[in-house]
């Protein structure tokens, strides 16, 4: 059989987007708050013409149809609506002001920024990302990956000034996050990633309450819809930048157990830009593993040689029916041109066995 492939969540946005992104250095953000992207996407929110909304349906069709040209078997819709994978669906749930940002330092120190605040009790409105859902599979006849934020991933990357209390934040912010889930099932969706990558810098938080509050996101969630987990380890504000601290590699070791016995279906971990110890995988008794095989920080393009090299030898620790391949994370930091190379060379090698 040949290898199934995947894509993490984001997308370089064609050039003819406006949307205001964490990943882009084309656009000037003329902000109160020194050029951060979030302050910037509040005006422009304010004056989305129909035209641009045109505009951001061509885009999530274009690259659905990209991603399906060089091969992926499961694409994304590319998170193309989004400023950055957090924010878009905050700015959906009741609780958020994301009129005066708060300035914190996350991710270890690794991440200094002005972020939304939690001032109220956070609660669900009405989904909107099963409309990202339709109009992204109306693209392709391949099954389309829709990407949401984890709870524990959200409370690190905002301010919280109401509930002071990262259990209780969580638990309420997967109450909210599990209506979207439930209405992007009820459109159809068969694959639905809950994005948290905060679990591999706090794994006592992750086994504390994290994994709780991720059953909470599922909740309900009929056993022919795929739920997967996405975890890596963090990437820098650029690329090709070297000085950045990731989160602990035997992180994923720590969080192997609970994973496995989860209602997780399939777990994404990060291996081009770091490689594992691929002792790992024993501990993945039931859970299918999307196997990171390209980096996504760092421009160099890997050849299909050296990628399936590394498939095969993690082909000797986990049955091919439970690997799925896929890049590292998110694909904004690249170019078109890189994407497009990494993607094929992806899935060349995959398609291969």
């Amino acid at each position: 059989m040949t290898l199934r492939t995947t894509t993490i969540g984001a997308y370089p946005k064609p050039a003819y987007l406006p949307t205001p992104d964490w990943f882009r250095k084309d656009i000037e953000f003329k902000t109160a708050t020194a050029g951060n992207p979030t302050a910037a996407f509040n005006d422009y929110l304010a004056t989305l013409s129909p035209e641009v909304r045109d505009l951001l349906d061509r885009a999530t069709r274009e690259v659905v149809q990209a991603q399906v040209a060089y091969g992926i078997d499961i694409p994304t819709d590319g998170e193309v609506r989004r400023e950055n994978y957090i924010y878009h669906v905050c700015r959906n749930l009741n609780g958020f002001d994301f009129d005066s940002l708060t300035h914190q330092i996350l991710r270890n120190g690794q991440w200094e920024a002005w972020v939304p605040t939690v001032r109220g009790p956070i609660s669900s409105a009405p989904p909107m990302m099963a409309n990202d859902f339709r109009i992204a599979q109306a693209a392709t006849d391949k099954p389309v990956k829709i990407t949401l934020p984890g709870p524990l991933t959200i409370c690190g990357s905002t301010a919280d000034d109401y509930y002071h209390d990262p259990k209780a934040l969580g638990a309420d912010l997967a109450a909210a996050l599990n209506k979207e889930v439930l209405a992007l099932v009820d459109a159809g969706c068969k694959w639905i990633q809950i994005d948290e990558p905060v679990f591999a810098r706090t794994p006592d938080q992750a086994l504390d309450f994290g994994f709780e509050n991720l059953e909470r996101c599922f909740a309900g969630v009929p056993a022919d819809v795929n739920r997967v987990v996405h975890m890596c380890c963090g990437y820098p504000m650029g690329l090709d930048e070297t000085e950045y601290e990731k989160a602990d590699p035997g992180a994923y070791f720590e969080l192997a157990a609970a994973i496995d016995a989860s209602s997780i279906d399939a777990i994404s971990l990060e291996d081009a830009h770091r490689h594992n110890d691929l002792a790992l995988l024993a501990h993945f008794k039931k859970t299918t593993v999307i196997w990171g095989a390209v980096a996504i920080a760092r421009s160099r393009i890997e050849t299909p040689a050296e990628i399936r090299e590394r498939l095969t030898q993690v082909l000797d620790h986990i049955d091919a029916e439970r690997l799925i391949v896929a890049p590292d994370c998110g694909l904004g930091y690249l170019t078109d041109e890189m994407v497009a190379a990494k993607l094929r060379n992806m899935s060349e090698a995959a398609h291969a066995f």
